[in-house]
């Protein structure tokens, strides 16, 4: 079954842009995912299809309106699968995360809205259940760039986008760590080796190395993360307790 991505938009012509291409595009070509955009401003208001106006109470900027909005959405809903998740792209949103990507990959797809101005009235956002996502503590101008973000790493983890499944768990998030260095050809570059463990042939060894490094870059660049697997550990004292008790 093709995963579908609905994207309401003012701006549907920057799709599919970059996600048109290498492994994504191919699988977009084999029907693996499809992308259907939605323009915002088909649904807008009077002569000018205006899709703004300004803030309820006073305030700078223009807000996008409700009736807009939830026109679109209502177009999104009668065409995406009945299971579709549903986000928005919003600077004050949760923190977009790998756990994420793999639940929106679990569902038959998802409709993304990409606010613009001021934000979007917080009407539509309660009345079908939005959930906010951001991509990062940055403002963007619109939600179009961190909706491919999401995009991207959503349907590279549907089945047959990418070649090699054990890419997957290697790679950075898929341990609770980020990834380890990569090397290759040519051995020498600029007066520095190749970890000479690498070129071996002792697989556990190798494997240690990786545990390793990938240990020091995580608590380097994301030391949070390496705090959050210590609260996720099981707690074996306490197991152990438990064991006594039932004995």
């Amino acid at each position: 079954m093709t995963w579908r991505a609905h994207v309401l938009t003012l701006h549907p012509e920057v799709f599919p842009g970059p996600l048109a291409a290498s492994v994504l595009g191919r699988a977009l070509s084999a029907s693996i995912w499809s992308l259907d955009t939605v323009d915002l401003r088909t649904f807008g208001v009077g002569r000018h299809r205006q899709v703004d106006d300004r803030p309820a109470g006073g305030g700078a900027g223009m807000v996008m309106r409700a009736d807009v909005v939830g026109a679109a959405m209502e177009a999104a809903l009668a065409d995406a699968p009945a299971d579709a998740a549903r986000v928005v792209m919003s600077a004050r949103g949760q923190r977009f995360q790998q756990a994420d990507a793999e639940t929106l990959a679990k569902a038959s797809g998802v409709i993304l809205l990409c606010g613009r101005f001021e934000g979007i009235d917080q009407r539509v956002i309660d009345h079908y259940a939005l959930r906010e996502l951001s991509v990062g503590d940055a403002v963007v101008t619109g939600g179009e760039v961190p909706a491919m973000a999401v995009l991207e790493a959503s349907v590279r983890l549907l089945p047959g986008v990418l070649g090699a499944a054990a890419s997957l768990s290697e790679e950075s998030f898929g341990s609770g760590m980020l990834e380890y260095p990569q090397f290759t050809r040519p051995r020498g570059f600029a007066g520095r080796e190749i970890p000479s463990v690498l070129t071996s042939g002792d697989h556990a060894a190798i494997a240690r190395w990786r545990a390793d490094e990938a240990r020091a870059v995580t608590e380097r660049h994301r030391p949070d993360l390496l705090s959050q697997l210590e609260r996720e550990k099981p707690d074996t004292n306490k197991n152990e307790t438990n064991r006594k008790d039932d004995a």
